[in-house]
Protein backbone atom coordinates (compact mmCIF):
# COMPACT_ATOMS: atom_id res chain seq x y z
CA UNK A 1 0.00 0.00 0.00
CA UNK A 2 2.83 2.33 0.82
CA UNK A 3 4.39 1.60 -2.91
CA UNK A 4 0.66 2.31 -3.92
CA UNK A 5 0.47 5.81 -2.12
CA UNK A 6 3.70 6.42 -3.35
CA UNK A 7 3.60 5.49 -6.90
CA UNK A 8 0.21 8.36 -6.83
CA UNK A 9 2.33 11.18 -5.24
CA UNK A 10 4.59 10.78 -8.21
CA UNK A 11 2.03 10.88 -10.31
CA UNK A 12 0.33 13.70 -9.41
CA UNK A 13 3.50 15.31 -9.22
CA UNK A 14 4.64 14.53 -12.83
CA UNK A 15 0.70 15.46 -13.77
CA UNK A 16 1.46 19.11 -12.45
CA UNK A 17 5.01 19.39 -13.77
CA UNK A 18 3.48 18.28 -16.84
CA UNK A 19 0.17 21.36 -17.08
CA UNK A 20 3.05 23.54 -16.09
CA UNK A 21 5.28 22.44 -19.43
CA UNK A 22 2.46 22.56 -21.41
CA UNK A 23 1.21 26.42 -20.15
CA UNK A 24 4.91 27.02 -20.87
CA UNK A 25 5.07 25.77 -24.13
CA UNK A 26 1.56 27.34 -25.41
CA UNK A 27 2.96 30.69 -24.14
CA UNK A 28 5.96 30.03 -26.16
CA UNK A 29 4.25 29.50 -28.96
CA UNK A 30 1.85 32.54 -28.76
CA UNK A 31 5.23 34.81 -28.31
CA UNK A 32 6.70 33.23 -31.09
CA UNK A 33 3.81 34.18 -33.29
CA UNK A 34 3.29 37.42 -32.24
CA UNK A 35 6.99 37.86 -33.24
CA UNK A 36 6.42 36.79 -36.67
CA UNK A 37 3.44 39.03 -37.14
CA UNK A 38 5.34 41.66 -36.00
CA UNK A 39 8.75 40.72 -38.02
CA UNK A 40 6.53 40.32 -41.20
CA UNK A 41 4.38 43.31 -40.78
CA UNK A 42 7.89 45.44 -40.43
CA UNK A 43 9.22 43.16 -43.68
CA UNK A 44 5.86 44.33 -45.44
CA UNK A 45 6.49 47.99 -44.57
CA UNK A 46 9.89 47.92 -45.70
CA UNK A 47 9.78 45.54 -48.91
CA UNK A 48 11.32 43.14 -47.19
CA UNK A 49 11.42 39.46 -48.43
CA UNK A 50 10.33 37.18 -45.78
CA UNK A 51 11.62 33.45 -45.32
CA UNK A 52 9.51 30.98 -46.22
CA UNK A 53 7.75 30.38 -42.93
CA UNK A 54 6.37 26.80 -43.79
CA UNK A 55 9.94 25.57 -44.38
CA UNK A 56 11.49 27.21 -41.12
CA UNK A 57 8.81 26.91 -38.59
CA UNK A 58 10.29 24.12 -37.13
CA UNK A 59 13.41 25.30 -36.69
CA UNK A 60 14.07 27.30 -33.45
CA UNK A 61 16.45 30.12 -34.83
CA UNK A 62 14.27 31.14 -37.51
CA UNK A 63 13.11 34.28 -35.78
CA UNK A 64 17.02 35.06 -34.90
CA UNK A 65 17.86 34.41 -38.55
CA UNK A 66 14.92 36.46 -40.06
CA UNK A 67 15.88 39.20 -37.61
CA UNK A 68 19.65 39.32 -38.07
CA UNK A 69 18.37 39.43 -42.15
CA UNK A 70 16.06 42.23 -41.72
CA UNK A 71 18.41 43.91 -39.55
CA UNK A 72 21.16 44.28 -42.19
CA UNK A 73 18.70 45.20 -44.73
CA UNK A 74 17.46 48.09 -42.81
CA UNK A 75 20.97 49.14 -41.48
CA UNK A 76 21.54 49.25 -45.70
CA UNK A 77 18.60 51.24 -46.29
CA UNK A 78 19.17 53.94 -43.45
CA UNK A 79 22.44 53.99 -44.83
CA UNK A 80 21.58 54.71 -48.27
CA UNK A 81 19.01 56.92 -46.77
CA UNK A 82 21.80 58.54 -45.26
CA UNK A 83 23.47 59.07 -48.73
CA UNK A 84 20.38 60.38 -50.48
CA UNK A 85 19.27 63.24 -47.90
CA UNK A 86 23.74 63.63 -47.51
CA UNK A 87 23.57 64.62 -51.36
CA UNK A 88 20.41 66.08 -51.88
CA UNK A 89 20.83 68.41 -49.22
CA UNK A 90 23.87 69.47 -50.97
CA UNK A 91 21.90 70.11 -54.02
CA UNK A 92 19.64 72.12 -52.03
CA UNK A 93 22.52 74.08 -50.83
CA UNK A 94 23.95 74.71 -54.25
CA UNK A 95 20.82 75.19 -56.09
CA UNK A 96 20.82 79.17 -55.47
CA UNK A 97 24.44 79.88 -54.19
CA UNK A 98 27.87 79.17 -55.21
CA UNK A 99 29.60 76.84 -53.35
CA UNK A 100 32.73 75.17 -54.23
CA UNK A 101 31.01 71.57 -53.80
CA UNK A 102 34.37 69.82 -52.77
CA UNK A 103 34.26 72.51 -49.76
CA UNK A 104 30.94 71.57 -48.78
CA UNK A 105 31.98 67.78 -49.01
CA UNK A 106 34.77 68.07 -46.43
CA UNK A 107 32.02 69.62 -43.79
CA UNK A 108 32.34 72.63 -41.79
CA UNK A 109 34.97 74.70 -42.35
CA UNK A 110 36.47 76.31 -40.14
CA UNK A 111 38.20 79.93 -39.60
CA UNK A 112 41.88 79.58 -39.35
CA UNK A 113 42.20 83.30 -37.56
CA UNK A 114 39.69 81.89 -34.75
CA UNK A 115 40.03 79.45 -31.46
CA UNK A 116 39.34 76.04 -31.69
CA UNK A 117 36.46 76.94 -28.22
CA UNK A 118 35.16 79.71 -30.98
CA UNK A 119 34.93 77.72 -33.76
CA UNK A 120 33.73 75.03 -31.72
CA UNK A 121 30.91 77.67 -30.77
CA UNK A 122 30.04 78.64 -34.11
CA UNK A 123 29.72 75.04 -35.19
CA UNK A 124 27.26 74.41 -32.22
CA UNK A 125 25.27 78.18 -33.47
CA UNK A 126 25.35 76.97 -36.88
CA UNK A 127 23.81 73.31 -36.32
CA UNK A 128 21.24 75.26 -34.00
CA UNK A 129 20.11 78.06 -36.87
CA UNK A 130 19.38 74.75 -38.84
CA UNK A 131 18.03 72.78 -36.88
CA UNK A 132 14.25 74.54 -37.79
CA UNK A 133 15.02 74.67 -41.34
CA UNK A 134 16.63 71.12 -41.17
CA UNK A 135 13.93 69.57 -40.56
CA UNK A 136 11.42 70.71 -43.18
CA UNK A 137 14.36 70.04 -45.18
CA UNK A 138 14.78 66.48 -43.87
CA UNK A 139 10.45 66.21 -44.21
CA UNK A 140 10.75 66.87 -48.25
CA UNK A 141 12.40 63.49 -48.33
CA UNK A 142 10.79 61.28 -46.11
CA UNK A 143 8.41 59.86 -48.60
CA UNK A 144 11.45 58.93 -51.02
CA UNK A 145 13.24 57.29 -47.97
CA UNK A 146 10.73 56.16 -45.19
CA UNK A 147 8.41 53.12 -45.28
CA UNK A 148 4.80 53.88 -44.89
CA UNK A 149 3.72 53.61 -41.61
CA UNK A 150 1.27 50.60 -40.36
CA UNK A 151 -0.43 49.23 -37.41
CA UNK A 152 0.37 46.00 -36.73
CA UNK A 153 -0.44 45.72 -32.88
CA UNK A 154 3.30 44.10 -32.15
CA UNK A 155 3.55 46.70 -29.53
CA UNK A 156 2.14 45.98 -26.16
CA UNK A 157 -0.13 49.05 -26.39
CA UNK A 158 -1.06 48.60 -30.18
CA UNK A 159 0.33 52.31 -30.30
CA UNK A 160 2.61 54.05 -33.24
CA UNK A 161 6.14 54.17 -31.71
CA UNK A 162 7.52 56.76 -34.25
CA UNK A 163 6.06 60.02 -32.60
CA UNK A 164 9.39 62.16 -33.36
Amino acid sequence: MLAFTRLKDELLATQVEARNAKAQLEGEVALNRRLWTAISDLSTSWEVELMDESKEEARGDALVDQLCYLGATLRDRVRDALHIGVKRAMAVVCSSFSYDMEVVSHGFVIDVSKTDAENEERLHTLIDDAEVLGEWLARLFELEVLPPVTSSGAGEDGEDRDAD
